[in-house]
């Protein structure tokens, strides 16, 4: 470990665990509980102290989420997995689990004791009798759709790249096809679960209807997710890109993605748009347009194609080709977080008060190191919900279904860590009030998870699930062994 890693180390490790956790180990034990799990765990797998190795297990997307572990360790495969568990229960020891590494909540697959990385579990399988594929809990989904690709299928993954499989799987899971099949969770058959006992289970629908339940939606509370078994979909190639606009079409743009929004009936149709301000003091404007058929419906995208652009990137490709020309993830290394507000619809008025915050937010936070303040309007049709075939804990209701708003904020120095957070927070709770008065959301409208701010109350995102889900939790994981590791924790 290099003396600056050292030193964060230290000073880490002298702050309380990490959210949600109920460790008690001192950090003095850790190393030997690193060691016990290394004796412990077959060849296959691998502890690490320092080196390449280990600065890639606790690498995040947003380096705010980075934390130095005590050590991190590489399971190759699930009864290895198994082993830890039963050593950092038995010791108390906080741990984390990082698939992606796309999370910009601290704490929620970090931690200062035992990092847990699955970048081992890099399967992709797919079988064409069943139509099913079985896709590894240490990918990103740009992996997946390369595997595929030659089989002219898909899954209902990411939209950009560099998302990690388990993270959005296990949070829920919006994708390009989700108005044609509804969300990620929607589409798992099978989850390969190392439980917090260290037993290795099939949990399926039928297996144990509870827990499979519990794991649409509801993280990693319930054990750690090896594998996941997914329906997959014809795929040819598709239609679409990036669009960056100057910010004097603002209210072209505005008028476009309204009419969008309250008139797009075509499942195989979707846009999300991202108001920004800059680092350089710019505002402007993304549009990613997907459409699933090399040419889209006539007319469809007409009103934002006849919007002078700055940028173009529309073209017929592969879905991995799309994914990857979206530049929803170009601040890769920055601080960040995300928050969110869930509406039924995005009317012009909606829609300016959301351009406004990203002007206000910029303006006012970019001298405190402020690198990108994004708004990403994401609306879905409103029969995303009626996809799936048997209950999930994400949502908390069904009964009418939301799209989410993305606020993601960027910056370069922790001293903004707290500034740039309680930001998100009064702008989410503006703009959700805005919603709900312009009869564009409701007032119980269930908020994403996985763009979720840490504090967020588990009602708000599961509703009347959450009793149900501490019955399970309870039940699956009496001793809380997955209460040592962050995430939100029933």
């Amino acid at each position: 470990m290099n003396p600056l890693s050292a030193f964060v180390f230290l000073a880490s490790v002298a702050t309380a665990a990490s959210p949600g956790t109920s460790a008690t180990t001192e950090p003095s034990d850790i190393r030997s509980i690193c060691e016990a799990i290394a004796t412990a765990a077959s060849l296959a797998s691998q502890v690490y102290y320092n080196g390449l190795e280990y600065d890639n297990d606790i690498y995040h997307w947003a380096s705010s989420s980075t934390q130095y572990a005590a050590c991190s360790f590489e399971p190759a495969i699930p009864e290895d997995i198994g082993a830890a568990l039963q050593i950092l229960g038995e010791n108390r020891c906080p741990f984390a689990v990082k698939g992606g590494g796309h999370a910009t909540n601290p704490g929620f697959s970090s931690t200062t004791g035992v990092q847990i990385s699955m970048g081992k579990f890099s399967e992709v399988t797919y079988d064409p009798q069943t139509q099913m594929a079985i896709i590894g809990a240490g990918l990103v989904w740009d992996d997946v759709y390369a595997a595929l690709e030659e089989y002219g299928v898909t899954v209902a993954g990411g939209r950009i790249t560099g998302i990690g499989v388990a993270g959005l799987t296990l949070g829920g899971g919006y994708s390009w096809i989700t108005n044609q099949h509804g969300l990620t969770i929607d589409t798992v058959q099978a989850y390969e679960l190392v439980s917090p006992n260290g037993e290795v289970v099939n949990v399926t629908e039928s297996s144990d209807p509870d827990l499979f339940f519990a794991l649409k939606g509801g993280y990693n509370n319930f054990g750690i997710v090896t594998r996941f078994t997914l329906k997959t979909f014809p795929q040819t190639q598709v239609w679409g890109g990036a669009i960056f606009y100057p910010w004097t079409v603002v209210d072209q743009l505005n008028a476009a993605t309204a009419n969008f929004s309250a008139n797009s009936t075509d499942p195989k149709a979707q846009i999300a748009i991202a108001y920004n301000y800059g680092a350089e003091l710019v505002p402007f404007i993304i549009a990613a347009l997907f459409y699933d058929s090399p040419v889209p419906s006539p007319g469809i995208f007409d009103p934002f194609l006849v919007i002078p652009p700055l940028y173009q990137d529309i073209s017929t490709r592969s879905l991995l080709s799309l994914v990857r020309s979206v530049p929803y993830n170009v601040t890769e290394g920055e601080r960040g977080v995300f928050n969110t507000i869930s509406t039924s619809g995005y009317s012009i008025d909606l829609l300016q008060e959301i351009a406004s915050e990203a002007i206000h937010w910029g303006e006012k936070l970019s001298p405190f190191s402020g690198m990108l303040f994004s708004y990403i309007v994401e609306p879905f049709l409103p029969t995303i919900f009626s996809h799936n075939t048997t209950p999930s804990a994400y949502p908390g209701s069904r009964e009418r279904s939301v799209s989410p708003l993305a606020i993601n904020f960027e910056w370069m120095f922790s001293s903004a860590d707290e500034l740039m957070r309680n930001a998100t927070r009064m702008s989410a709770a503006k703009l959700r009030d805005k919603a709900i008065s312009l009869g564009d959301s409701f007032p119980d409208a269930p908020l994403y998870n996985n763009y979720a701010i840490s504090d967020t109350p588990l009602e708000s995102i599961y509703g009347d699930n959450v009793q149900l889900l501490k019955l399970i939790k309870q039940k699956v994981d009496p001793n809380n062994v997955m209460g040592l590791a962050g995430g939100f924790k029933f």
